[in-house]
């Protein structure tokens, strides 16, 4: 999902508020290379399928 569709589907308010949510939990404690990981599968790929070559190094 590109960040345009993403916008079309979440609409400005709700991504402002994500993005204010996500500033203040990193203010506390920065993100674990981990978290940020799956976050970005997540936000990349939010039907959760993960292409062939990256999920023969999940199995």
């Amino acid at each position: 999902m590109t960040p345009t569709e993403r916008r079309a589907l979440l609409g400005d308010d709700v991504i402002d508020h994500i993005h204010r949510v996500v500033e203040e939990a990193i203010a506390e404690a920065p993100p674990t290379p981990e978290v940020l990981d799956t976050l970005r599968r997540i936000l990349t790929r939010p039907t959760g399928r993960l292409p062939a070559a990256e999920a023969s190094q999940v199995a």
